[in-house]
């Protein structure tokens, strides 16, 4: 055939005759199919084919004068100029010997798969897209479920036309691309039947923070075209590649989206395709089920490393998926390279800190990891985008490609719905701007004319503050930051944030809490899910049910969100060291989650009361320790991240350590087996005191300076009476510090801190680098200042060895 390609005879090296995402279906097809990917079969039109349609219609001198002298700027004139195109030639005549070899090439692809009329996806892949700086994704149309030669016939010239959309027009100008030089390949695709089942998009790289170790998974119910358009709040994953390719099951986390509709066959050829609402009891479980995350993560690795070796770099991907929903299986039907990320100086990091929190108008999913503030713009419809003043925040219900034109113009933008690989997302991180979408009704909350604050610099949730919020801006060049012999660890709260924070300079994690995980991703007390048919409130049982209702039982709810929260951290900063500390809340802590007021007692001063080591061997708390063990194991066994090693706080006597490893070893957590390490929080003046005996129990130390000063000068901390007497620069608290530190050493065992001293005190981060400490962990935001302090020190140390007496 002279204007037909089968993706059997289609590779990456033709661009210039299918367009970008032709090429990449032929490419996968021919080259990856013995790997396991599966690529629906098909076939594509040729740029030759496209100007052979231009010419036989006579339609190229009035396509180059329309365009000639075109503001795109003008979104009126824009819009004017592109309805007239696309009218023109999407109601020219198809030439008798390309429309001949169309309807060939549909009813052998239909013999193939042994139907008549066939259903097949046409889409557009123009014949510049997915350049290295310039991403063409959804400029032009897809049509879906088209069945039969003279609709496909239809759908090929609507192709043609959508070359002239607003957007498409727009998008070339700004990029620099010749009108008259870009041609368009129609792909004629088999459908996977995904309306019975489920589809979505996956990126081998995350998509915020453009961390590598990562394929970041989408899903939704049915065709994945509401995925992309950000029609629904899709299912979101993460899985880790290093400890995939080592055979674990590594999927670091889950989140469930509201998957409120999904786009399903319809009976009409003339409307092929309907949105439907999805059933609530389907919305509250996950459309794939981890074997499948796993699945798909591995066609990613291949994807990837498979583009990697055609670039001769590192090639992170954009891929869609679909699950057909008759034979269970898994395809891909689009692959095409990342460009924003790929684009990227790793070596300058730019952060965004909000200095101050106001009233929070509405929250959603963040995008982005910037600040911005401007007078809110509410638009409902495309037709009114003109509106949209430079420097305005854009609030709408979603974005289509038909808003790009004015979308570069806007401070932030904020939509109602769609998730983190919707067109509003990836046109954003496009731009460089922060969004914020998913938010529910914000276009119904935020008024045109308000001055609001979007900030994306606060983990995986977006907040619209009203007003404007004070921030700041750092910049960071890694390549001028040395790495000292002390180890600079971080204290890591937020597992949403972990990718991000992994690209400052680190040798790990000195501190992960356990509180942080229960109170934000599980809320719920582990006696409540343990023993839900004690609690008597029938409001919280119910809004428990609601939590855990993705899960196989309340109990798995628990143990697997626990671990999902530790496996990011422990990846993010993987293989290094990242010391997971097991759960310290006090008491009056525990009876603020759900259904903890039924388990817990009242203390008089829960700071120094039932907390710590004596909870986990407590006939009252054991199985519920026992939980934590469980979700710990699954992070080091399951999804093999054997970086993480665990600490016991609060442990007031050695006996009580004792007795908390061995509970921990009925759960399959032994000190020593499989390198697991277990560390003691040193935290009472008597762990100083009887260090050797501590020692004997746990591996080593990590110094809460928080605790060891509250009860080395007998102050409580949280009491603001006597708060100008708590100072860890007190010599009664350095002098403890010294006796911990010089224990350790004496033991060669592992010595670190990871309390707030020397996050807050440069000079008590110095006494403990001339002590000798191994580590030191901080606060993020202290971790570059504090590492070019110890540099210093160290210096000024090895001068003065260097120099006799």
């Amino acid at each position: 055939m002279t204007y037909i390609r089968f993706f059997n005879a289609l590779a990456l090296s033709d661009v210039p005759i299918v367009g970008g995402k032709n090429a990449s279906l032929g490419e996968m097809y021919r080259q990856l199919t013995d790997q396991g990917i599966k690529v629906p079969n098909g076939f594509a039109t040729t740029a030759d084919a496209y100007w052979h349609y231009l010419e036989y219609n006579g339609l190229k001198d009035e396509i180059a004068h329309t365009l000639e002298g075109l503001n795109t700027h003008d979104v009126k004139a824009l819009a004017m100029c592109g309805s007239h195109l696309r009218n023109m030639i999407a109601h020219a005549n198809m030439p008798p010997d390309l429309e001949k070899e169309i309807i060939a090439a549909y009813t052998q692809l239909a013999e193939e798969y042994t139907e008549t009329l066939l259903a097949v996806a046409v889409r557009s892949s123009a014949t510049a897209e997915d350049l290295p700086d310039a991403s063409f994704a959804g400029q032009q149309e897809t049509y879906l479920n088209i069945r039969g030669a003279a609709h496909v016939l239809e759908s090929i010239k609507h192709v043609y036309a959508s070359l002239f959309t607003n957007r498409a027009i727009s998008y070339r100008v700004d990029k620099g691309f010749d009108h008259m030089k870009v041609a368009l390949s129609a792909g004629i695709q088999k459908m996977v039947r995904s309306d019975l089942a489920s589809a979505g998009v996956m990126f081998s790289i995350d998509t915020e923070t453009g961390f590598k170790n990562a394929v970041f998974i989408t899903a939704a119910y049915g065709l994945g075209e509401n995925i992309v358009q950000g029609a629904v709040s899709p299912d979101e994953a993460y899985v880790f590649k290093p400890t995939l390719d080592a055979g674990f099951k590594p999927v670091l986390s889950r989140h469930l989206g509201e998957k409120a509709i999904k786009m399903i066959y319809s009976d009409s050829l003339k409307h092929p395709i309907k949105n439907v609402p999805v059933p609530l009891e389907d919305q509250q479980q996950y459309c794939l089920s981890e074997d499948e995350l796993l699945r798909l993560a591995h066609d990613a690795v291949i994807i990837e490393n498979h583009y990697s070796r055609l670039a001769g770099k590192t090639q992170p991907m954009d891929i869609e998926w679909a699950k057909d929903g008759i034979s269970g299986e898994l395809f891909i039907v689009q692959a095409r390279p990342e460009t924003v990320h790929a684009q990227k100086n790793t070596q300058n990091i730019e952060t965004y800190h909000l200095k101050k929190r106001g009233d929070i108008l509405i929250e959603g999913k963040s995008v982005g990891g910037k600040i911005a503030t401007g007078i809110a713009r509410v638009i409902k419809d495309a037709s009114r985008i003109h509106e949209l003043e430079p420097g305005e925040v854009l609030i709408t219900d979603m974005t289509d490609p038909d808003w790009e034109p004015i979308m570069k113009i806007a401070a932030a933008i904020v939509t109602n719905r769609g998730g983190r690989t919707c067109h509003a997302a990836i046109i954003s991180r496009e731009l460089g701007l922060p969004a914020v979408v998913g938010t529910g009704h914000a276009t119904a909350t935020i008024q045109t004319g308000q001055l609001i604050t979007v900030s994306c610099a606060e983990g995986e949730t977006g907040y619209i503050y009203e007003g404007a919020m004070p921030f700041t801006v750092d910049h960071l060049e890694l390549g001028t930051l040395g790495h000292p012999k002390t180890k600079i660890m971080m204290n890591v709260a937020s597992p949403d944030r972990a990718f991000s924070f992994s690209a400052i300079p680190n040798d790990g994690v000195g501190l992960a809490r356990l509180e942080f995980i229960i109170n934000n991703s599980i809320g719920i007390h582990p006696n409540a899910l343990l023993h839900f048919d004690q609690i008597t409130d029938k409001k919280e049982k119910e809004k428990i049910l609601q939590r855990t209702a993705a899960y196989a039982s309340p109990v798995d709810f628990y143990v697997q969100k626990l671990a999902e929260g530790v496996a990011m951290i422990a990846a993010a900063f993987y293989p290094n060291k990242v010391i997971v500390r097991m759960s310290d809340f006090k008491s009056n802590e525990y009876a603020n989650l759900l259904g903890g007021h039924e388990f817990e007692p009242h203390e008089e001063n829960p700071m120094i009361g039932f907390r710590g080591a004596s909870r986990y061997y407590s006939e009252s708390f054991k199985d519920a320790f026992a939980l934590e063990c469980q979700a710990m194991r699954l992070v080091r066994e399951v999804k093999g991240l054997k970086n993480v090693c665990l600490m016991i706080p609060f442990t007031r006597i050695p006996e009580e350590g004792k007795k908390v490893l061995e509970e921990m070893e009925k759960h399959g957590l032994k000190r020593g087996k499989d390198g697991l390490e277990i560390y003691m929080m040193c935290e009472i003046p008597a762990n100083v005191i009887a260090a050797d005996a501590f020692l004997d129990v746990f591996d080593g130390f990590s110094i809460g300076s928080n605790d060891l000063t509250q009860l080395t000068l007998g102050v409580d901390r949280d009491s603001e009476l006597v708060a100008h007497v708590f100072d860890e620069r007190q010599q009664p608290v350095l002098d403890m510090l010294k006796m911990a530190i010089a224990a350790c050493k004496r033991r060669d065992k592992y010595i670190g801190i990871c309390g707030q001293a020397p996050s807050d005190y440069p000079e008590v981060a110095a006494f403990l680098v001339r002590e000798g400490i191994e580590s030191i962990s901080l606060n993020p935001d202290c971790v570059v200042a504090t590492t070019m302090q110890v540099l210093k020190i160290e210096k000024e140390l090895s001068l003065k060895v260097e120099v006799p007496a």
